[in-house]
């Protein structure tokens, strides 16, 4: 029983297709059935089936790939340990993450890295909220979000909040409510929205004020990018959502608490646990959960 064919059945059962297993692992489809058959052929079962014009796994196969995680985190965490007992904790760590989350956390994270050999490899992206796990797949750490009152779970994957932000209500410098410090859910849906598509986080905040009051809101742009949000406020376009610790003071807005409804989003740190194990990974883990604890507790006081 060899490991890559274990990683390859692994592979195959998250990724779901042979040609999304050779699009990742830079092989051709051919290849990775050919891998298969010499699987199949070393371990004495049957591991794939038709299934249409594709590949699945049988129940002999599932039961290899669930096992295959197993095997890659037990030897993830004896090389951890050997690497701390050397003291020889480096490595590359790539980083997918939320750009209104990492605009913070990734300063911090890189000033408390400078005396240590792990080099941080950033990508910025911004997906619907329950796409965030499945970049787990391709990154050794994922930042996401969630508005959810409980972290999210998935089979494999190590979750741990790191920040509890809140969201604060923008609105335009000349706006009848400039002069105020918060508003009620009640006096917002009233207004007219620049909100994000649904399925994201901030998108649904909006939807629990709709079910609290009872009433839809007048949604008059939709788009992902805060600093494209912040200028349509600024513009007289309506109101919106942005999280507290990145919209900058800007003197054509002002941000308003919220009231009577948990406005805080979680932004959540990733990594599949195989990957999660590794001594350099583990130390990026464990430092953004440190920053994102010191945000937390500087918006409470």
């Amino acid at each position: 029983m060899e490991l890559r064919h274990l990683t390859l059945l692994r592979e195959l059962r998250d990724r779901g297709s042979v040609a999304a297993v050779a699009a990742t692992t830079w092989r051709t489809p051919s290849a990775v059935s050919q891998q298969l058959r010499t699987a199949e052929r070393d371990l004495g079962v049957t591991l794939v089936e038709a299934d249409g014009r594709g590949l699945r796994l049988t129940d002999e196969g599932r039961l290899l790939a669930d096992a295959a995680l197993d095997v890659e985190t037990a030897l993830a965490r004896a090389q951890a340990r050997l690497d701390e007992f050397r003291g020889e904790i480096s490595g590359e760590v790539r980083v997918a993450a939320l750009p209104s989350a990492i605009e913070y956390l990734a300063p911090w994270l890189l000033a408390a890295l400078r005396e240590h050999p792990i080099e941080v490899r950033l990508d910025d992206v911004d997906v619907a909220e329950e796409d965030f796990v499945g970049l787990a797949d391709d990154y050794d750490v994922v930042i996401g979000h969630t508005m959810r009152a409980t972290v999210p779970r998935r089979r494999g994957l190590v979750i741990q909040e790191a920040v509890r932000e809140p969201l604060d209500i923008i609105v335009a410098v000349d706006h009848r409510w400039s002069k105020r410090r918060s508003v009620r859910p009640g006096e917002v849906i009233g207004e007219p929205w620049v909100t994000t598509p649904p399925g994201y986080p901030f998108r649904s905040l909006l939807d629990r004020i709709e079910r609290t009051t009872g009433r839809r809101a007048d949604v008059v742009q939709e788009v992902r990018d805060n600093r494209v949000v912040e200028a349509l406020v600024a513009a007289g376009e309506g109101i919106a959502l942005l999280p507290r610790f990145t919209t900058r003071p800007n003197p054509a807005v002002r941000l308003l608490r919220l009231r009577d409804v948990d406005t805080a989003r979680r932004v959540l740190v990733m990594a599949r646990r195989d990957r999660a194990e590794r001594a350099a990974v583990h130390h990026v883990i464990q430092e953004l959960v440190a920053i994102g604890r010191d945000f937390t507790h500087g918006a409470s006081d």
